[in-house]
């Protein structure tokens, strides 16, 4: 298990132990019957149950995105990282570009393969469109639920 992934079940493990106090805390005012502690205990509630929601809700994309990435290897269809690159690393704007249009090509042709989606969320990702990267790869595991 990566060092990442490690913290990130640890940091999941600990938001449900604090949700689980919260709880324990809220149910004390909810049984107080005064109505200001229960609508405190409300509040109590749902912040923490939000935010173990929210948690799980990253932390199951990250698992499927990983489970999808093998499956993508397996297909022998993942990029190959020969794009040149700038000075810090990143991959250069034209060359992404390219690829970009080449990967959309090919979702166009095949709309409903999942693995298509995944390659132009990396394509996004290459040319620095985050936004549309982490869109296109929800659509991508949507259709990979289908399958």
């Amino acid at each position: 298990m990566t060092r990442t992934r490690l913290i990130a079940f640890l940091m999941a493990g600990a938001s449900a132990i604090y949700a689980a106090f919260a709880i324990a805390r809220a149910w004390t005012l909810f049984t107080s019957g005064d109505a200001l502690a229960m609508g405190m205990g409300v509040a109590i509630v749902a912040i923490p149950v939000l935010g173990v929601w929210l948690i799980w809700r990253e932390l199951s994309f990250g698992l499927d995105m990983q489970q999808m990435g093998r499956l993508v290897g397996r297909a022998d269809r993942l990029p190959v990282d020969d794009l040149p690159k700038t000075a810090s690393g990143r991959v250069q704007r034209d060359a992404a570009d390219a690829r970009f249009l080449q990967v959309q090509h090919e979702v166009e042709q095949e709309p409903q393969d999942w693995m298509n989606w995944y390659l132009l969320a990396i394509a996004y990702d290459d040319a620095r469109d985050r936004k549309r990267a982490r869109a296109t790869m929800r659509h991508a595991r949507l259709l990979w639920r289908m399958h």
